[in-house]
């Protein structure tokens, strides 16, 4: 096995201005299998944290991406309004580092036709997956407690269209959380 991954983010708060914005960027990369070799070079995340404020790919998508080949720009915009409230932002551009390598462990072959020939393929044959926009609201209701609520939507690109046989629908999804410390 010859697998690699790694994560990178630069960001800058504007603490001289009203709610104190900070932007930033996230470059992060793990290694999909070449299929012409006969090495594992798929990176195997084992287990990692779900924040797409951290590790995770994405916010919908890193329900489907797990941090193996695949490779994400993210921008994030954090307002913080009052002492207790803070409001982010974030955007991804998720595409993968091996075509015709899966995104995911588990993940079937399909066929692509070529040139009238139905062809057996795993993983994917376009390298952009998504497009992903999280915006999420926390809140510190007491010292112990805090609330968190987002919402999601990821835009499949071409990547993710090719592992299915129609167009992958947009993916959205909402939460909120409560958190209680003891």
């Amino acid at each position: 096995m010859r697998a690699w991954g790694g994560r990178v983010q630069v960001g800058y708060t504007f603490a001289e201005y009203s709610w104190a914005p900070t932007i930033a960027y996230s470059y992060q990369t793990f290694s999909g299998d070449d299929p012409s070799t006969s090495r594992l070079e798929r990176f195997d995340p084992l287990y990692y944290e779900g924040s797409p404020s951290s590790w995770s790919t994405g916010s919908k998508s890193s329900m489907v991406f797990i941090n193996s080949n695949v490779n994400a720009h993210q921008l994030s915009l954090r307002v913080t309004p009052t002492e207790r409230d803070t409001l982010t932002l974030r955007y991804a551009y998720i595409s993968a580092n091996e075509l015709r390598s899966p995104i995911q462990f588990g993940q079937g072959t399909h066929l692509e036709i070529i040139n009238g020939v139905p062809n057996p393929v795993a993983g994917v044959s376009a390298k952009h997956l998504s497009d992903d926009i999280f915006l999420e609201y926390n809140r510190v209701l007491n010292p112990n407690t805090y609330l968190t609520a987002g919402f999601s939507v990821s835009f499949p690109g071409p990547g993710a269209d090719s592992v299915v046989s129609f167009d992958a629908p947009v993916w959205t999804g909402g939460f909120v959380n409560v958190v209680v410390n003891f």
